[in-house]
């Protein structure tokens, strides 16, 4: 294998020959027992692999330096019977004459930046109860809000200590309040009052772009992954030592469980923050990464590299990692960034073995469905872009992006119009969405069923919802906050949303407004930019409460909580009132909701118009103004108007 060149290693590396000669199940990484210390790394092209150790995670140099054994499968290892809990460790790995120093990639924790691994003996960073730690018990719907742990709470009226902002730590407080007053919830206290079922956090996995000891003003959405299986460490109180940030998190996902919150991770395994600079790369170069046919790396993340997880090695690496975070952290969901770049044999296999470690559909699994340009897969590899959904488990959910933008316009121009801004219109598209574009056969609808469909309007990507709202209706910068109409248009997205099917995912801070000052794409901006501005959600409470009661109607609807394969076909029927309103009726038999039908009005015209009810007892749970109405049910006439740019909600007894 000495000195061949890119293009040749593709070749390789693609081969059942090395497939079959190379691919290792045992264990790897640093493994501490009673029996003492026993280090694995996979670098079967390597010609030599020394370990060195180190009392520090940044400084110093190396106190001993061991040669690894070269055993079959490509594995090298080394034992020792002291226990080396705490050293913090790195390897030079010569491949074709070339040495490079590689932090392990299958560390478990690792000092300041991720530069050197650490020895750790996970059990004595459990936080106290953490054996008895479990996750809140399943509701009738899943409803999934995505934070920021950097920008959640460094909001000064957060109500949060200082010293916590931003940190895992933030998410530990139950009471938080506005400025520390004690009227108006903040953080995970106002999650909680919100009703959310789960919490996704942005990627908690080491990340690069931003430097663990530098200034604490610096921001990154963190889509940038060192070390797959070790937590952040600008997150923690303490970068510098490597079980504070595992203590950490364990305690923020703990504390999130007693408050009534499943926690889901945004994981990044589509690419690495840099290619040669990986330990992936140094390990085995070239083998975790896919190549164009001249050897040169294919870059679908748009972010230099990505991934070839249909190499079985890159495949387990993925997995084991996957299962470690759901063990070891109890992690309840996994968001996959770009999961348009991973293969479906993989997906499939993550969503089998979860099964089967905790049960069917007990973890949430999800992705994008899309990627970040062109990639040079394996031929025969069937990546999870939209037209592969058929090839997916039914409970591995995708975006859909169709509903987002029918509902608030195109994703590339901020003034481009949807429902909810008097854009395009009809009453077939708002039947696709209240059915979470499942059950059609046109490519571009590639639902099969509403498991597999996560509904949403807005997302750390692109512009928030208010600011596109903002643009589309008023097309300039000036984000007053007392324009009615974009209240009213916000109010109506989120009815639509909350009555698709599907599981309902969004963005923290759209219930109350969030806004970006106009900017579409803020992964690096200054948290000014980012940070929730907690008075919002006193500014704009009637939204907030909106969407609260929104939440808490939804969760009564069989129809809508319904993700089998015959949830479709509760679409009894679409009727057109005027070009620009139409009503879908929905069986909602089964659970315990007293209403036999619902029936989900919108009029996204300008001017009031009148709904003849079908035959029955009719009483109104929702309209533009209050989703509370369902707890006092106002009975109906036979006629009733709609008001503009609203949704009603009609329950029959």
């Amino acid at each position: 294998m000495k000195n061949m060149r890119a293009g040749a290693l593709k070749a390789l590396f693609d081969s059942e020959e090395f497939e079959n000669e190379f691919h290792c199940d045992a264990p790897l990484g640093a493994l501490v027992s009673p029996e003492g210390t026993r280090f694995a790394l996979w670098a079967p092209t390597a010609q030599r692999v020394v370990l060195y150790l180190h009392t520090s995670g940044h400084e110093g140099w190396a106190y001993a330096a061991h040669e690894l054994a070269r055993g079959e499968r490509g594995l090298w290892t080394w034992e020792t019977r002291e226990n080396l809990d705490g050293v913090y460790y790195g390897y030079d790995v010569t491949v074709d004459g070339v040495t490079r120093f590689i932090a392990d990639p299958y560390a478990k924790a690792c000092g300041v930046n991720g530069v050197r691994s650490m020895v750790i003996d996970l059990a004595r960073t459990n936080p106290p109860g953490w054996e008895s730690d479990r996750a809140p018990a399943r509701q009738s719907e899943d409803i999934i809000v995505e934070i920021h742990v950097g920008d959640f709470s460094c909001d000064p009226h957060s109500g949060v200590p200082e010293a916590y902002r931003g940190k895992y730590k933030a998410l530990t407080l139950e009471e938080s309040t506005l400025d520390g007053r004690g009227r108006h919830p903040t953080c995970v206290n106002y999650l909680k009052r919100q009703g959310f079922t789960h919490v996704e956090l942005m990627p908690v996995q080491d990340f690069g772009s931003v430097d663990e000891g530098g200034h604490p003003e610096a921001f990154n959405w963190g889509y940038d992954p060192v070390n797959h299986s070790v937590p952040e460490g600008s997150y923690s109180t303490d970068p510098y030592h490597g079980e504070v940030r595992i203590r950490e998190l364990k305690e923020a996902v703990q504390a999130l469980h007693k408050n009534g919150l499943r926690v889901i991770m945004d994981v990044v395994y589509n690419h690495t923050y840099r290619l040669e600079g990986s330990c992936l790369f140094g390990a085995v170069p070239w083998y975790y990464y896919r190549q164009r046919s001249d050897g040169s790396a294919s870059n679908g993340s748009g972010c230099g590299s990505e991934l070839a997880s249909e190499r079985s090695m890159c495949a387990r690496a993925i997995l084991d990692s996957v299962l470690y975070w759901a063990e070891e952290y109890h992690i309840d969901g996994f968001r996959f960034d770009l999961m348009g770049l991973l293969d479906t044999a993989l997906m499939n296999r993550i969503r089998k073995e979860l099964d089967r470690r905790y049960g069917e559909g007990e973890k949430l699994v999800f992705g994008e469905p899309w990627s970040g340009g062109p990639s040079a897969e394996r031929p025969g590899t069937q990546l999870c872009h939209k037209g592969h959904m058929a090839l997916l488990d039914a409970q591995i959910g995708a975006f859909c992006d169709q509903t987002r933008d029918a509902v608030k316009g195109g994703l590339y121009d901020p003034r481009s119009r949807g429902f909810a801004s008097f854009g395009d219109f009809n009453a077939a598209w708002l039947a696709c969405c209240v059915r979470g574009w499942a059950g059609q056969e046109n490519p571009l609808h590639p639902f099969l069923v509403p498991s597999q469909t996560v509904s949403y309007l807005s997302s750390h990507d692109d512009w928030t919802l208010w600011d596109k709202l903002v643009y589309a209706l008023h097309g300039d910068r000036r984000f007053a906050p007392g324009r009615e109409d974009v209240l009213r248009a916000n109010r109506l997205a989120a009815a639509i949303a909350f009555f698709c099917q599907g599981r309902l995912f969004m963005l923290s801070g759209e219930d109350f407004g969030r806004t970006k000052l106009g900017m579409r794409n803020s992964y690096n901006a200054p948290l000014r930019i980012n940070r929730l501005d907690w008075r919002r959600s006193v500014k704009f409470r009637e939204l907030a409460s909106y969407y609260r009661g929104l939440i808490a109607l939804r969760k009564q609807l069989p129809c809508l909580c319904d993700k089998s394969a015959q949830a479709r076909q509760r679409l009894l029927e679409v009727t057109e009132i005027t070009p620009r309103a139409a009503a879908v009726l929905l069986d909602n038999g089964g659970g315990d909701s007293p209403y036999a039908r619902i029936l989900l009005a919108a009029n996204t015209g300008g001017e009031a118009c009148t709904l003849s009810l079908p035959e029955g007892r009719w009483v109104v749970l929702c309209d533009g103004e209050s989703s509370f109405l369902w707890q006092k049910p106002r009975p109906t006439a036979r006629e009733e108007g709609l008001a503009p740019v609203s949704m009603t909600v009609f329950g029959m007894l």
